[in-house]
């Protein structure tokens, strides 16, 4: 493929990925608020074990102390995400009701109750090994540039409490509108629609409750592959939003769910 050519699909491919992300980066609670959230560890089958008694929310303070930092997840940048990450709950819209909670979670946004949450940034470090440059890309060196390039997958982490009872209903809330919207559904967040295309379900481990999807996402007839992870450890809910650039684009990359992050919340938990 001629090296405009792939720019081009790339750019087509990327563009719902892209829209989705700016999204993932909110939340309706906020670091800046004091809401800080932390990950959890999921079930394998994704099938309910909610606690027999209700748990006490962790505090904003207990959050941020089990919430990823620099240093946790091994050749990655984490930071956290910042106001011009925000999008209130209200601001994101479906056509269908029943995909609320999908487009919430795709968007970092907190589920009604949430009582403290926190948000972060974790991006792939470019490999040092020679491989071509972003640089390099953008001058047209050939597909295989930017195959290199854009391989770097960024997960958007946002970590709720929530009291009582109200974490494990917020995980089923979530996991009975991924199974009614597997076919797929258009989001519009800040005015932009994304279309959705389905949701194919993935194994994912850890905690008391976890569940994972590729989420198909389509934009201007080209087609971008996004990962969403839900988990749940007590009465805490994480949801995990990770995409691949070259995966967005259609190079023959491999883009798995970004276990490695998943892993390292789950070791803070404990």
């Amino acid at each position: 493929m001629r090296p405009t050519a792939v720019r081009r699909t790339a750019l087509a491919a990327s563009a719902a990925a892209l829209a989705l992300l700016a999204t993932a980066c909110s939340g309706g609670s906020s670091d800046a608020d004091g809401k800080d959230g932390k990950d959890e560890k999921g079930a394998a089958n994704g099938s309910s074990s909610a606690p027999k008694a209700p748990v006490k929310a962790l505090t904003a303070a207990e959050l941020e102390k089990a919430t990823l930092a620099q240093g946790d997840v091994k050749d990655t940048k984490i930071t956290k995400a910042g106001p011009a990450d925000e999008v209130p709950a209200d601001g994101v819209k479906v056509d269908k009701e029943a995909c609320l909670p999908v487009a919430h979670a795709l968007s970092g946004v907190a589920q009604e109750g949430a009582v403290a949450t926190t948000k972060r940034k974790v991006i792939d470090e470019p490999k040092a090994d020679g491989e071509k440059s972003l640089e390099d890309a953008a001058k047209g060196e050939g597909a295989d540039a930017f195959k290199d390039a854009f391989n770097l997958t960024s997960t958007f982490v946002a970590l709720s409490s929530y009291e009582g009872t109200a974490g494990p209903d917020a995980f089923a809330t979530l996991k009975k509108a991924a199974a009614d919207c597997a076919g797929g559904f258009t989001a519009t967040v800040a005015g932009t629609p994304t279309k959705v295309v389905s949701m194919t379900e993935e194994k994912i481990t850890g905690g008391d409750e976890a569940l994972a999807w590729t989420v198909t996402s389509e934009s201007d007839g080209a087609t971008a592959p996004v990962k969403l992870v839900a988990l749940r450890k007590g009465g805490s809910v994480a949801t995990f939003f990770a995409f691949n650039l070259a995966a967005a684009g259609g190079e023959n990359v491999t883009f798995e769910l970004p276990t490695a992050v998943v892993a390292a919340q789950d070791k803070k938990l404990a």
